[in-house]
């Protein structure tokens, strides 16, 4: 089920109900907005989209303004929000990666003009909706497509991203992270780069750690608990057996279907998604089961580079991913200092050791 890390429980009679209501909604919006026309593509049903719901100071830069929220309280934030209202916000971490995702609509639309399997970009903030002109404005001003906007005024996010059937959600907020990745939503703490880096605006570019992120933490607690050696026995003895999912693998799994969607108009060498596996595993002493792990589950990985505990930030100034994601902060903060986007899911047993800010 879309936003959630699994799951194979039969719906109940209750739930059909509620889809089958969905559904006729849905039917009725659709059969009054087909009376009008415009040339902008209205947004795909939440069934059948990939939502990606970014939160305001995720997508903007916001520091200031959070710094006048925490010194001066909200009501001089709202009035500040709303005097600024014409003055357009600066890009913010999750910026690039939302162009990249809208660069990927636009070449499906191209091929599939009728199919809704495609990013719908949701603003997902705790923001006031006094605060939502600068925000449509400075959207507006960079020519996004945001169509769905929650601003739930100071309240927690993760029941409306639930009922928005989220498949990634991206914060700057870490404990809202934490309770949305609880909650069982792939979710991550978006932090700035840095250095100021050169996008590719025609490909996705997304880099994946391995362990705790797009695998369980089943073989890091072993690296905690029992040490390197102990670790590498382990993986070897149980190669065949594929390692359980992690909080990401859902996301990996979309962007293979959407990739899957171009190979099938011959377009594989144009292909605008491109993915990445950036791990601290040795090939030789732990890689094959990874590899055989992505083979059960039916998936690609475009590259995998296994560094053998090897920093990541020096190949993923190679790489340039519009997003990398990691559960470890030092990781992280490796990846910021040369300039990439990072993104932390809060997940597993490294969260013991090094919890997040």
């Amino acid at each position: 089920a879309p936003g959630t890390m699994s799951g194979s429980e039969q719906p109940s009679d209750a739930a059909e109900v509620r889809q089958q209501e969905a559904e006729q909604d849905w039917a009725a919006a659709k059969a009054f907005y087909d009376n009008l026309v415009s040339k902008r593509p209205r947004p795909p049903k939440p069934q059948n989209a990939i939502t990606v719901a970014v939160s305001s100071r995720a997508l903007f830069d916001l520091v200031e303004e959070r710094r006048i929220y925490e010194e001066q309280g909200v009501e001089k934030y709202v009035e500040y929000q709303q005097e600024n209202e014409n003055v357009t916000l600066k890009p913010g971490p999750a910026f690039h990666f939302v162009k990249a995702l809208e660069h990927v609509n636009a070449r499906l639309l191209e091929l599939y003009p009728d199919d809704e399997e495609r990013f719908d970009i949701v603003l997902m903030t705790n923001n006031h909706a006094q605060v939502g002109v600068r925000l449509i404005n400075s959207i507006n001003h960079y020519g996004l497509t945001i169509e769905r906007f929650c601003m739930t005024g100071g309240k927690s996010p993760i029941g409306y991203l639930t009922a928005y059937l989220t498949n990634l959600y991206l914060s700057a907020d870490s404990e809202k992270v934490q309770e949305a990745i609880e909650a069982g939503i792939a979710s991550a703490t978006m932090f700035t780069a840095n250095k100021d880096v050169a996008y590719s605006d025609t490909q996705l570019r997304v880099a994946f750690d391995g362990d705790a992120v797009l695998f369980s933490d089943e073989s890091e607690q072993i690296v905690k608990e029992q040490g390197l050696d102990r670790f590498f026995e382990h993986e070897q003895l149980n190669e065949n057996k594929p390692l359980a999912q992690g909080p990401l693998k859902g996301f990996l799994e979309d962007l293979g279907k959407l990739q899957k969607k171009f190979y099938a108009k011959n377009e594989r060498l144009n292909c605008p998604i491109r993915t990445f596996l950036v791990t601290a595993r040795s090939a030789a002493s732990s890689g094959a089961r990874v590899l055989k792990t992505l083979r059960s589950w039916g998936l690609e990985i475009d590259e995998a580079l296994f560094l053998a505990g090897a920093p990541k930030g020096p190949i993923l100034v190679k790489i340039r991913p519009h997003i990398f994601f990691d559960d470890q902060m030092f990781h992280i903060e490796g990846a910021q200092k040369l300039g990439t986007i990072a993104a932390h899911v809060p997940y597993g047993v490294a969260q013991k050791y090094h919890k997040s800010v």
